[in-house]
């Protein structure tokens, strides 16, 4: 009898633990089911027997209907993707755009996305756009000008993506373009500008070496006549003397200098 007493009492203890931990267990689960916590840099989309709700949650606790209410998390940090688009340019050259975008979803915008889009939307909207986006861009610009007008191309195609994705909820912060690769044609192309360039520049330089060499002859030419002719006045003058000289008879004149006199010697 003393040991079936035992035996009850134990099994009641243990039936009062287990009911215990039953209680804790259900409040924990209810209070789990209440209260949600939304990462910092997300939105809860609030889902109630799987209808989405325009209410959203912001980044900290919130209470919600347990057991009846789902919260999805929406991420509305900064995020980056890199791609690359085939694409023709004006002049039907080929060209390899290799693109960079910073982009983030409007926490406002998080509902509309969700439900319009999902929490693919990187895959389903960013990147088919990109590719549209730069297609659409170069075949105005021939390839010669995507190098030289690179950023307003870039600007032009950052334009044209944010139009395509604002309505999603999605914002473009920085679009780069990272690189231009162009076919085998473009490049042959470029490298013999580049040859024609050089020689045209080689032949204005040697044009202008000659022209410069010329004036220098023409400078010593010019010079050597004026010596010259320096040196037959001289000579000429020296002769006009000696025959002043031959002429003398001898007598000083009457007067020294004047007009027709060499030297102080009369001319006859």
């Amino acid at each position: 009898m003393a040991e079936n007493s035992r035996f009850r009492k134990t099994a009641l203890s243990m039936r009062k633990y287990i009911t215990v931990i039953i209680f804790a267990a259900l409040a924990i689960t209810l209070a789990l089911a209440t209260f949600k916590q939304v990462p910092s840099g997300h939105t809860g989309v609030i889902a109630v027997f799987g209808a989405v709700s325009e209410r959203t949650l912001k980044p900290g606790m919130s209470v919600v209907t347990p057991f009846i209410t789902r919260v999805i998390e929406m991420d509305n940090r900064l995020k980056s993707v890199e791609a690359k688009a085939d694409s023709v340019s004006k002049d039907l050259q080929t060209i390899e755009s290799s693109v960079s975008i910073n982009y983030r979803l409007v926490p406002e915008q998080s509902a509309l996305m969700y439900t319009s889009v999902g929490q693919e939307y990187e895959n389903i909207l960013i990147t088919p756009a990109i590719q549209e986006c730069v297609k659409a861009v170069t075949s105005k610009y021939t390839a010669e000008e995507l190098v030289t007008k690179r950023q307003l191309v870039g600007d032009e195609m950052s334009s044209l993506m944010q139009e395509k994705i604002r309505p999603y909820g999605l914002r473009v912060e920085i679009f780069n373009v990272v690189n231009f690769s162009f076919g085998d044609e473009f490049n042959k192309s470029v490298e013999a500008k580049l040859i024609a360039q050089q020689s045209a520049l080689k032949a204005e330089q040697d044009l202008a070496r000659i022209r410069i060499e010329a004036e220098q002859k023409m400078v010593e030419a010019e010079a050597e006549a004026e010596a010259y002719r320096l040196k037959s006045q001289q000579v000429t003058e020296n002769m006009v003397m000696l025959e002043a000289i031959k002429k003398w008879n001898g007598q000083l004149p009457e007067y020294w200098a004047g007009e027709g006199m060499v030297f102080g010697l009369p001319l006859r």
